[in-house]
């Protein structure tokens, strides 16, 4: 039998096979299939029954390596698919596209002659959609073509569908990223893990911290001669340079007002070594300023005051709520800031009694302090040999 009737011959299609009676028109004309055969004559006759039945986008390979080359390049509803090809097989035109996940998705309906039955068993086995013997009516076609674009079609939507779900969940989880990071930047990380647990109210002692206050010298004074835009440049590098030393140094950041920075080791989880962190991170500041002086061409400078005891802390606020922390102890770091020298850190006799063993300190005056009275204040020159960290 030669290729003319294998393809046009009038051998009867068997009866059990699936006939769609009312196949989408529009589905048909939209779609795109390949014709694989090495034979231009067999080429030629799929396609014009192809265009027959209303299909309009076909597109030809004649071996199976041309196939696979088009199918990684171009876009396909269908393959169809000749067995017997002298330079790739349909069966190993198969088992490529079944390794390659980029293109094991495109429909393949497999053409045989009515003896080799064993070979598209094969086909189908390696991930064939269907199978037409030869020689095949234009029913058989249009019904083993349609259904394999249909199914294909929905294996799209579901794809699309499960993409969607992906992207959906992808924002939800950004949102959630997004909202932990500002989270984070309101408050400690162990608080408002607490608060998501269903804390509503969070008010803790600490025993043993240091509380850190560092101001700009005069700068009620700077604001009057100094341009806006220089002001709120220096500003934003000095904060900046606060919060990454700050960060690094494992304290924890209360808050910033106008040119005061405050922040307190040993809360919200407590730490042996708060007061040498603080005091540390206080010269760290000092030393970044003149950086920045010498960077600007500024002659800024900042005060620091630290003092260490016990503190109330807690979350305040319904909406723009913070985490804050009270007592004398804060009172005290406040007033060792305020009455402190630019440059320098000045701390109180709680503070130098944790740091002798470790920092080189300085007998400052004595100092009233509000609701305490004449309070001893020291300052830190750095650590001792110089071993600073």
């Amino acid at each position: 039998m030669n290729e003319r009737s294998l393809l046009f011959g009038t051998t009867a299609a068997p009866s059990a096979a699936p006939v769609d009676e009312a196949p989408s028109p529009e589905l048909i004309f939209a779609a795109r299939v390949l014709v694989v055969d090495d034979s231009k004559m067999m080429r030629m006759g799929i396609t014009r029954s192809l265009k027959q039945l209303g299909f309009q986008n076909i597109f030809e390979a004649a071996d199976g390596r041309a196939a696979i080359e088009r199918i990684k390049a171009e876009t396909f509803d269908l393959m169809l698919l000749d067995v017997e090809m002298p330079e790739m097989t349909g069966m190993e035109v198969l088992a490529a596209m079944r390794a390659d996940a980029a293109i094991n998705w495109l429909p393949v309906i497999v053409i045989s002659g009515g003896e080799d039955i064993a070979n598209a068993v094969k086909c189908i086995e390696l991930g064939a959609e269907d199978y037409l013997p030869k020689p095949f009516s234009p029913v058989l076609l249009r019904a083993r073509a349609t259904t394999s674009i249909e199914k294909k079609k929905l294996r799209d939507l579901d794809k699309l569908r499960m993409q969607q779900l992906r992207s959906q969940h992808e924002m939800v989880l950004a949102e959630q990223e997004k909202t932990e990071r500002l989270l984070a930047n309101i408050l400690p990380k162990f608080i408002s893990d607490r608060l998501k647990l269903g804390e509503e109210l969070i008010a803790d002692t600490h025993d043993g911290v240091s509380v850190l206050f560092a101001d700009l010298v005069a700068f009620t004074k700077l604001s009057r001669t100094t341009s806006a835009p220089d002001l709120v440049s220096f500003l934003n590098e000095m904060m900046s340079a606060f919060d990454l030393i700050t960060e690094r140094s494992g304290l924890e950041k209360i808050k910033t007002i106008g040119d005061n920075f405050m922040l307190v080791g040993g809360v919200p989880q407590a730490r042996a070594d708060h007061a040498q962190a603080v005091a540390d991170v206080g010269l760290e500041m000092l030393e970044s300023v003149r950086d920045l002086n010498r960077a600007q061409g500024t002659n800024f400078e900042i005060r620091v005051g630290i003092n260490s005891g016990p503190i109330v802390a807690g979350v305040i606020g319904i909406r723009k709520f913070t985490y804050d922390v009270w007592g004398d102890t804060v009172n005290i770091a406040s007033r060792m800031e305020s009455s402190g020298v630019g440059g320098r850190v000045r701390i109180s006799a709680s503070t130098a009694d944790l740091l002798r063993a470790e920092f080189d300190l300085e007998d400052g005056e004595v100092i009233e302090v509000k609701s305490i009275g004449p309070t001893q204040t020291y300052f830190v020159l750095g650590r001792k040999n110089a071993a600073r960290r």
